[in-house]
């Protein structure tokens, strides 16, 4: 499935819009990840334990938008985004979004 953040995708052109569709995630450090994170926090810099969290939320919450796509009948996914929202001490929201078509290629 192609999936941009675009709103066109150069050689096809989109025939039918199938919605809006998203992939919600909510994601914890866990007390390992977060004890170690914390102690390298003291120090500053960058934190591989709370970037590693970031990245599976991300990929989860995008894995879950392409699966909404197809059960909306997309073929692409367009105006693909990403939204994060700590909502309580600890647990943050990962939202993947964007646009269900179909699509076509373009015949010149």
């Amino acid at each position: 499935m192609i999936v941009t953040t675009g709103n066109e995708i150069a050689g096809y052109q989109i025939v039918e819009y199938r919605g809006v569709i998203r992939g919600i995630v909510v994601r914890s450090t866990g007390i390992a990840r977060g004890l170690i994170g914390g102690i390298r926090s003291i120090g500053g810099g960058n934190i591989p334990e709370y970037a590693d969290v970031c990245e599976e939320a991300r990929q989860h919450a995008y894995e879950l938008m392409l699966q909404h796509a197809q059960e909306a009948g997309a073929d692409a996914v367009i105006g693909m985004r990403y939204d994060a929202t700590e909502f309580m001490q600890g647990a943050t929201e990962v939202l993947a979004y964007g646009t269900a078509v179909k699509i076509q290629p373009v015949h010149f």
